[in-house]
């Protein structure tokens, strides 16, 4: 199965997990059927009514091939996806999804591993403790929410508290007595040759941007779910469609997808907003304006390929292999 593939799957059960959070568990239509397997860190497309699709963190043992769980938080300036889930969704329905994929993967030859997650950022940690622990790596989390209340799957940690190798410290900041997570101390007390993975709110993750600053990068890992800059939408620029042979003037106002779609080019997209990797595309010509939270600072230098969703040109012509 390719990453671009679909298949369909019945929610197995839907369960209260936090203030705001419901977790559900999607199963193959014939239980004898194993699911496409997947890496600690993965998610999945979900796809919804209105031809939304939905990207959701993986957070089951990557070990398990009869199920697929995943965490919604109710998000209060919802497009569609999370209010859908909610409000609408029932146990016993089916759903279209995508194949798994991995932008956020855990290296598995770290000595010990650093976890930390804010709110619903909890999701893809769960899949890598769960690895860590098959793998035997030690490993610490740090689980930051205003309350108890918000903190979601907290029952499914409590069976590590006391395990060896296994720590789980949960920092509640609007409780009494509360403060902010020191993301400088617990980058100071990580395990020399440690790896460390955040995944949270967009000020968290600039936070732990500036307290790793001085780490090796490829000890410093993170996802963020929400968009850290606006959509490109300076325009004046052509893009050239390769393959097809067509070319189109993005204007001022409009995003490069919103170009795309109004000739009927359009690639596979989902986010809208550079955090899921969905909308990547080849870049033959030209430099791109990156906006994406997906590539790396090496990849974006080498402008060999963008996320059409929220990035446009730096220079005056694009061509795409599309």
């Amino acid at each position: 199965m390719t990453a671009t593939s679909t298949l369909q799957v019945r929610v197995r059960a839907t369960t209260y997990e936090a203030q705001h959070i419901l977790g559900f568990e999607l199963v193959p239509l014939d239980p004898a059927t194993a699911l496409p397997a997947f890496t600690a860190g993965a998610h999945i497309e979900l796809h919804l009514p209105g031809g939304l699709q939905r990207s959701y963190s993986l957070l089951n043992d990557p070990q398990e091939t009869h199920r697929y769980c995943i965490g919604v938080n109710r998000d209060a300036h919802s497009r569609g996806g999370s209010r859908y889930l909610h409000e609408q969704l029932r146990t016993g329905a089916v759903l279209t999804i995508g194949a798994p994929r991995n932008l956020f993967a855990m290296d598995e030859s770290s000595p010990f591993n650093v976890f930390i997650a804010g709110g619903i950022g909890i999701t893809p940690m769960l899949s890598m403790i769960a690895r860590s622990q098959a793998l035997g790596t030690p490993w610490r989390l740090h689980y930051a929410a205003r309350t108890r209340q918000h903190a979601g799957f907290l029952d499914g940690l409590a069976r590590y508290q006391g395990q060896p190798g296994a720590e789980v410290r949960l920092n509640f900041d609007q409780e009494p007595g509360g403060q902010m997570l020191d993301l400088n101390a617990v980058i100071a007390a990580m395990p020399a040759g440690a790896h460390v993975y955040a995944c949270g709110p967009t000020p968290m993750l600039d936070a732990y941007e500036k307290a790793t600053a001085s780490l090796p990068p490829e000890r410093v890992h993170r996802e963020y779910f929400a968009a850290k800059e606006a959509a490109a939408t300076d325009g004046s620029y052509t893009v050239t469609l390769a393959r097809s042979q067509r070319t189109l003037q993005i204007n001022p106002g409009q995003t490069l997808l919103d170009g795309l779609i109004a000739i009927g080019a359009e690639p596979t997209f989902s986010c809208q907003q550079g955090i899921c990797g969905t909308c990547e595309v080849k870049v033959l010509e030209g430099t791109p304006d990156h906006r994406d939270m997906v590539l790396t600072d090496a990849e974006k230098a080498a402008n060999d390929r963008m996320m059409v969703c929220c990035s446009g040109a730096q220079s005056a012509r694009l061509v795409l292999d599309l």
